[in-house]
C-alpha cells in the first residue's frame, strides 16, 4: 500500500456510519494529530498512516468472525490468502521493521488518538443529553432524562405519596473510591485531556479568529500529549494517590452533586423550587479505600492512614471555608429590609463572645448586613478549624451546620426565601453530602493477619517483643481511633475483612481495637464488615452472619446504630475462584440469603459491591446491575466500589457525573418498586433449573481450564502479567504477599487486566459457551434474557466484553506459549461463547444492536489493534530472545510493552 492510498484509508474515518457529531470530532482529532505528528517527523506521519490504513482493511467485513477458522503459522498469523488477512500481515510486518524508538512513537501517537477518541464520545454523550434535556417540556409530570424524577413519580404511583418519600428519605448513594491500579494513564496525561475536552466543548459557539485560536490550542495540546510519556516515572504512594479524589472532587463532586439535589427539586417542587425548604436528602456520601486498605499492600501503613485522612480534611474544610465566604459575601441583604432573628442575633453575640477580631473585620466590612457578617465569621472560623486554631475552630461539620441552619430559619423568617434555600442550602446540602471529611475512609486488612497478630500476642504479651507486622495491626486501629478524634465518626468507623472465613475473624477485631488501648474509653467506633469473596464463603455466609449475632461487640454496636449492619461481597475474587458464570449467580443467591436473613433478625441491611470496571470483575452499566439485585437486598442503600479507570469515566465530566448519579440513585429507589421486586422473584424462581444446568457445565469447564498442570505458567507467559506488574499505576503489589506461589495468590485485578490485554477477556466470559451448548435449548435461553433482569444483564456484559476481543490477535498471544492444548482450550470457549452470546441476542455482530456504542467500538478496533499488535510482537521477542537480549535492549522492550499496554487500556476503556 503506497502513502496516497495510506491517506485516502485514514480520511475515510470521517464516513464510517456513527452519529454525525461524533464522527465529525472523530475526523478533527485524526487530522490534527496527523498535523502534529508531521510537524514531528513526516516519515512517522506516513508510517502511523500506512499502520492505521492495514489495520483498517484487515477489519473490513466482519473479520472476527471470518478469522476464527483461519489457518496460522507457528507464530499465531494467519496464512490465509485474503484482502483481510493480507492487510493483517502488512501491518505486523511494518510493526517488524521499525526501530524500538520509532515504535515508541507510533505506539504513543495510537495512543493519544484513543484519548482524543474517547474525549469524543465522552462529548457526544453529554451533547446528546442537553440535546433530549432541551426537548422536555417543564409542564411534565417528569423529566425523563432525570430518571431519578422518573424512578419517585413511579414508586408513587406503586405505593402512594407517604410510602414512596419514607423511602426517598433512606435513599443512599455511597461509591466507595479505591486505589485499585487500573487507571492505567498517568495524572500529567489527565491535566491535558482536561484541557482537549473544554477546548472541544468551546467549538461548537466559535469562529472566524476564535476558532482558529481554540484549533491552535487544540494542536498545543495534542502535541504536547504525543510528547509526554503515556508510563509514570514511578508508582504513586498512597498519600499521593488521594490526589485522584481530591481532583475528582474540584472539578466534578463538589458543585455537581448539589445540582443533583437542585435538579430534582426544581422538577417536584416546579415554582416553589428555592423558595421552601427542600425535599431532596442529601442521598450521596462518597467513602475511600486509599491510603487505608493495607490489604496486601505493605506501603499503606498507620501513619499513611493518618496522612491521607488530614490531606482530604484539610482540603475539605479550606474548600467549605472558600464558599461560605463567596455565599457570604453575596448576602448583602440590609437589616432595616431583612430583619435578622433573635437566634440569629445570639449567634452573632456568641461569635463576639468567641473572637472580637474576627467579628470586628467582619462588622467593618458589612456594619448594616448582618447575615453577611455572620457568614463571613463563620467562613473565617472554617480557616481556624484548618490551623487548628483551638480557640474558633469548628468541633465538628455538625457545628458548622448548626450555625448555617440559624442563618437559612433568619433569612426565610425575613422572608429573603431565595436567599435561604438557594445559596445557603447549597453550602448546606455540601456539608451534609461531604462533612469535613470529604470521604469516609474505611480500612481493610486479610483475616489471616489479624489471626497471626493475636497469636503473637497470645505469646509474647501485648507488651512483649511482638512482630513488626502486630505493631502495625496495633498502630492501625490508633489510627482509625486518631482519625475518628480529630475529624468525627464518620471520617473512619469501617474495618473490612478480606476473607472472612467465621465469626471469629469478626471476633478477632474487636478483640484486636480493644488490645490497641490502655483505656476502654480510649476504643473508637468500629462498624466491622465481612468481606465474603471466594465461593466457599458465598455459599457459608449465612452461617457466619448467624454466629456473628452472638458476638456481644456485635450485639452493642447494632443497638447504637439502630441495628443497620454492614456486608461486603467480593465480585473479583469470586469469579477467578469459580469462573464468572458461577460467580454471578452464586452472588445473586448470597444477596437473597442474606435479605432473608435480615429479615429474619430484623437487621437493617446495607450491602457493599466489591465490583471493578471490567465485566469480569462484576463491572457494567450499574444502574441496570441495581435492578437486577434480588429484593429486600438493597434496601434504598447502592453501597459499590469504583476502581481505576471507571472513576475518571464516571466522574471526570461534570454532565456525565450528574447523569451517572442520578441514574443509580434512581435504581437505588426503584428497586423497592414493588414490581421490579416482583419481577426480580418471579424470573429467578422461573429460571431457576436453567440457572442450576448452566452453572454445573460453567463451572467445571471453568475448572478444568484451571486445574490444567501448569496452568500459571503458561498463563504468565500467553499474557503481559509480568509486564502489567511493573506499571507504576498503583501503590499495590500485583500480590498480595502472604507467599504468593499460584494464582490463587495473586490479585484479580492483574488477572483481569493481562486478559483483557491479549485481547482474549477471558475472566468475563469463560465457561459460559460450554454451557449454553450443554443446555441447547435457545429458545429458553432467549426467553431468559428477554425476561430475567440479572440474566440479560449479564449476558449484555460478555456482548461487550466479546466486542473487544479479536480471534486473530489472540492467536498471536495463545501462540506465545508451548500448549496447544490450553490454547485450543480457550480459543474453542472463545468461539463457542461467541456464538451463543450472538444467538441469545440475536445480533450478526457484537453490540450490533446498540447504535452508537457498537459501532463506536468497531471504529475503534482497528487503532486497538496497531498496539495490540506491537504489544505482542515485543513480547515475542522478549520472551523467545531472553537470553540473547542485552540489559539495554530488554529495557527499551520493556518501555515499548508498558507504553502499549496503557494505549490498550485507553483504547478498550473498561480494562480492570
Amino acid at each position: 500500500m503506497d502513502i496516497d492510498e495510506a491517506r485516502a484509508a485514514v480520511e475515510a474515518l470521517g464516513e464510517i456510519n456513527i452519529p454525525a457529531e461524533l464522527r465529525d470530532h472523530l475526523a478533527l482529532f485524526v487530522r490534527l494529530e496527523r498535523k502534529v505528528l508531521r510537524e514531528y517527523d513526516e516519515d512517522i506521519c506516513n508510517i502511523f498512516d500506512k499502520l492505521l490504513a492495514s489495520v483498517i482493511a484487515a477489519n473490513e467485513g466482519n473479520p472476527g468472525e471470518e478469522a476464527a477458522g483461519d489457518p496460522t503459522n507457528e507464530q499465531g498469523i494467519p496464512t490465509t490468502q485474503s484482502a483481510t488477512a493480507d492487510a493483517f500481515r502488512d501491518a505486523i510486518e511494518l510493526i517488524d521493521s521499525l526501530s524500538l524508538d520509532r515504535a515508541q512513537i507510533i505506539v504513543r501517537a495510537f495512543t493519544t488518538f484513543f484519548h482524543l477518541a474517547n474525549l469524543s464520545e465522552e462529548n457526544y454523550r453529554v451533547e446528546t443529553l442537553r440535546k433530549r434535556e432541551s426537548r422536555v417540556s417543564i409542564d411534565s409530570a417528569v423529566d425523563p432524562v432525570n430518571e431519578l424524577t422518573v424512578a419517585y413519580r413511579q414508586m408513587i404511583d406503586e405505593v402512594g405519596e407517604d410510602k414512596a418519600n419514607e423511602l426517598l428519605a433512606r435513599l443512599e448513594f455511597h461509591p466507595v473510591f479505591t486505589a485499585h491500579p487500573t487507571e492505567a494513564r498517568r495524572k500529567a496525561v489527565e491535566g491535558k485531556i482536561r484541557r482537549i475536552s473544554r477546548l472541544l466543548a468551546e467549538r461548537p459557539r466559535l469562529g472566524g479568529s476564535d476558532l482558529m485560536e481554540n484549533e491552535r490550542h487544540l494542536l498545543q495540546e495534542i502535541d504536547a500529549l504525543l510528547r509526554t510519556s503515556p508510563v509514570a516515572p514511578k508508582k504513586p504512594t498512597p498519600v499521593e494517590e488521594a490526589d485522584t479524589i481530591i481532583d475528582i472532587f474540584d472539578n466534578t463532586l463538589f458543585d455537581t452533586i448539589p445540582m443533583v439535589y437542585r435538579r430534582f427539586d426544581d422538577w417536584i417542587l416546579g415554582d416553589k423550587a428555592g423558595t421552601v425548604p427542600p425535599v431532596c436528602p442529601a442521598f450521596f456520601h462518597p467513602g475511600s479505600w486509599i491510603g487505608t486498605d493495607r490489604d496486601g499492600n505493605p506501603n499503606v501503613t498507620a501513619k499513611v492512614s493518618r496522612q491521607v485522612a488530614a490531606k482530604f480534611a484539610t482540603h475539605m474544610v479550606s474548600t467549605l471555608a472558600n464558599k461560605c465566604r463567596r455565599v457570604g459575601r453575596n448576602l448583602t441583604l440590609e437589616a432595616k429590609y431583612t430583619k435578622p432573628t433573635d437566634e440569629l442575633l445570639n449567634l452573632w453575640n456568641h461569635q463576639v463572645e468567641m473572637s472580637e477580631v474576627l467579628t470586628d473585620r467582619a462588622m467593618t466590612i458589612s456594619a448594616s448586613e448582618p447575615h453577611r457578617a455572620v457568614m463571613l465569621v463563620m467562613a473565617a472560623r472554617l480557616d481556624a478549624t484548618v490551623a487548628r486554631n483551638a480557640d474558633t475552630m469548628y468541633n465538628s461539620a455538625e457545628e458548622f451546620l448548626g450555625d448555617l441552619r440559624v442563618v437559612q430559619r433568619s433569612l426565610a423568617a425575613s422572608g429573603a426565601v431565595r436567599a435561604a434555600y438557594g445559596p445557603v442550602q447549597t453550602i448546606i446540602w455540601q456539608t451534609e453530602t461531604f462533612g469535613f471529611h470529604m470521604v469516609e475512609t474505611e480500612f481493610r486488612q486479610h483475616s489471616v493477619v489479624h489471626t497471626r497478630a493475636l497469636d503473637d500476642i497470645r505469646e509474647h504479651g501485648i507488651h512483649g517483643e511482638l512482630a513488626p507486622m502486630t505493631r502495625e495491626v496495633l498502630d492501625t486501629f490508633r489510627a482509625l481511633g486518631s482519625i475518628q478524634k480529630r475529624f468525627g465518626i464518620k471520617a473512619a468507623r469501617r474495618y473490612i475483612i478480606s476473607f472472612t472465613k467465621s465469626a471469629q475473624n469478626v471476633a478477632d477485631v474487636y478483640e484486636l481495637a480493644q488490645l490497641a488501648f490502655a483505656h476502654p474509653e480510649d476504643v473508637p467506633v468500629v462498624d466491622v464488615i465481612p468481606l465474603f469473596e471466594q465461593l466457599e464463603d458465598l455459599e457459608n455466609c449465612v452461617d457466619v452472619l448467624d454466629d456473628m449475632l452472638a458476638i456481644p461487640a456485635v450485639q452493642r454496636r447494632l443497638e447504637q446504630s439502630g441495628r443497620r449492619l454492614e456486608v461486603m461481597l467480593g465480585y473479583s475474587d469470586s469469579s477467578k475462584d469459580a469462573g464468572p458464570t458461577t460467580a454471578t449467580l452464586a452472588l445473586h443467591s448470597a444477596q437473597a440469603r442474606i435479605a432473608a436473613w435480615a429479615e429474619r433478625n430484623d437487621i437493617d441491611l446495607v450491602l457493599m459491591h466489591g465490583r471493578g470496571g471490567a465485566v469480569g470483575r462484576g463491572g457494567g452499566p450499574a444502574n441496570r446491575a441495581v435492578l437486577a439485585q434480588p429484593a429486600g437486598s438493597v434496601n434504598c442503600f447502592f453501597k459499590p466500589t469504583e476502581q481505576g479507570e471507571v472513576i475518571f469515566a464516571r466522574y471526570g465530566n461534570p454532565a456525565l457525573a450528574q447523569r451517572h448519579v442520578e441514574s443509580v440513585a434512581a435504581a437505588t429507589l426503584l428497586n423497592s418498586a414493588p414490581s421490579v421486586e416482583r419481577t426480580n422473584t418471579q424470573t429467578t424462581e422461573r429460571f431457576a433449573d436453567m440457572a442450576a444446568r448452566l452453572n454445573d457445565v460453567a463451572h467445571n469447564t471453568y475448572l478444568d481450564l484451571l486445574n490444567t498442570p501448569d496452568f500459571t505458567p503458561w498463563f504468565s507467559t500467553v499474557t503481559p502479567l509480568t509486564e502489567v506488574g511493573l506499571l507504576p499505576i498503583g501503590s499495590r503489589p500485583a500480590k498480595r504477599g502472604l507467599g504468593a506461589k499460584s494464582l490463587d495468590d495473586l490479585r484479580t485485578i492483574p488477572w483481569v487486566f493481562s486478559w483483557s490485554q491479549a485481547r482474549i477477556n477471558l475472566a468475563a466470559w469463560y465457561g459460559l459457551g460450554s454451557a449454553c451448548e450443554a443446555l441447547g435449548d435457545l429458545e429458553l435461553l432467549q426467553q431468559a434474557y428477554a425476561e430475567w433482569p440479572l440474566f440479560s444483564t449479564f449476558i449484555d456484559n460478555i456482548e461487550m466484553s466479546i466486542a473487544k476481543t479479536d480471534f486473530r490477535i489472540a492467536k498471536m498471544y495463545l501462540a506465545l506459549g508451548d500448549r496447544d492444548d490450553l490454547a485450543t482450550k480457550v480459543f474453542e470457549e472463545m468461539q463457542l461463547t461467541r456464538k451463543w452470546t450472538l444467538a441469545i441476542t440475536g445480533s450478526t455482530w457484537p453490540l450490533e444492536k446498540r447504535r452508537v456504542l457498537g459501532r463506536a467500538v468497531r471504529v475503534r478496533n482497528p487503532f486497538v489493534d496497531a498496539l495490540s499488535l506491537a504489544q505482542v510482537r515485543a513480547l515475542r521477542e522478549v520472551r523467545m530472545n531472553q537470553d540473547e537480549l542485552s540489559e539495554e535492549a530488554k529495557a527499551e522492550y520493556m518501555s515499548l510493552i508498558l507504553a502499549t499496554v496503557t494505549g490498550v487500556s485507553a483504547g478498550l476503556q473498561n480494562t480492570g
